[in-house]
């Protein structure tokens, strides 16, 4: 990403206040993101996207209502160009992300620290 690229629209997607809260404040002191909404679950999730047309979203993908890995398949379906990065704590969450490829373009694991997620994200962009 270039300097003249404009900046990322990020959409966070977790069932925990806490993470939602301390990610959308620390990516949003980012140069290149623009726009951190959040979601609770992957219902919400798609309602947002339809929205908010992001660039990005951080996906956990164990929540309630709807997980992320239907979240995520639902969005690439309707939003091919939107770029997932699963955020999970989940045992085996990596290897699942990597082997269902093809609705997840990254992941990142909840106990690296915040600099991993937002070079995942931009990674992706």
């Amino acid at each position: 990403m270039t300097s003249s690229t404009k900046t990322l629209r990020v959409l966070v997607v977790d069932d925990h206040e806490l993470t939602r809260c301390t990610l959308q404040l620390a990516l949003s002191l980012q140069a290149c993101i623009g726009y951190v909404e959040v979601a609770t679950n992957g219902k919400e999730a798609i309602a947002k996207v339809n929205k908010h047309n992001p660039d990005v979203v951080v996906m956990d993908l164990h929540m309630p209502v709807m997980d992320g890995w239907t979240a995520s398949s639902v969005i690439k379906t309707q939003y091919p160009h939107v770029k997932i990065v699963a955020y999970s704590a989940a045992d085996g969450g990596k290897s699942q992300a990597i082997s269902n490829g093809a609705v997840i373009d990254a992941f990142c694991d909840k106990g690296a620290c915040t600099r991993s997620l937002i070079e995942a994200i931009k990674s992706v962009a």
